[in-house]
């Protein structure tokens, strides 16, 4: 397999160019698709292992809600481009304008709930991976770390692209909910992801 033949690069060029999308919320939904497609490939490996045929149940499960995962993730990639792409153009507006003072409000909370879904996604997918790391291949202990690192990783992303959002919310008590979630949802990433790396060491 050639790697420079996948389209791969051509999403690598697509984030790399001076254009508004796709930029830090697609790279964080990618970022939890690769962690979900990394442990399909530690449940495949799992599968059909005969010291491993009292985990069969759970590994069979999980392939499918990880796979589940890897579809959302990128679907969710799409959608912050696109809630992205209506809130920069509306910022272009000014604040007068009768259009941007009625469509302003759900373009900032569609914003901010495509982050919030691939944070949360990120979450759940971490409470799997805790749970598969005493039940996986031991050959594949360090992919299942990646994996983890991963989901961290894209639920940090997920944060910050909620953060930058809150300023534009006229409601302070929502800003203040989302601040408080935000830092319940970093310090479960990084309990979750350090556990992981424990048991895969």
């Amino acid at each position: 397999m050639q790697f420079d033949e996948l389209i791969i690069r051509e999403l690598l060029t697509s984030i790399a160019a001076k254009t508004p999308t796709p930029g830090g919320g697609a790279v964080a939904s990618i970022t939890a698709a690769l962690s979900a497609s990394l442990a399909q490939m530690v449940v495949n490996y799992s599968i059909g292992k005969k010291s491993l045929a009292g985990h069969a149940e759970l590994h069979q499960a999980a392939l499918h809600t990880l796979q589940e995962q890897a579809t959302t993730a990128m679907a969710l990639a799409q959608d912050d481009a696109r809630a992205y792409s209506r809130l920069n153009e509306l910022l272009k507006l000014d604040k007068s304008n009768a259009r941007r003072q009625r469509e302003f409000p759900a373009a900032v909370q569609a914003s901010i709930d495509a982050p919030r879904a691939v944070l949360q996604r990120a979450l759940e997918m971490l409470k799997l991976l805790q749970t598969l790391s005493t039940t996986i291949n031991p050959m594949l202990k360090s992919d299942l770390a990646i994996a983890a690192v991963l989901a961290e990783a894209a639920v940090r992303a997920a944060a910050w692209n909620i953060r930058v959002n809150l300023p534009l919310l006229d409601d302070a008590a929502k800003q203040a909910d989302l601040n408080a979630l935000l830092s319940k949802s970093l310090a479960q990433a990084m309990k979750q992801t350090a556990a992981i790396e424990q048991a895969c060491q």
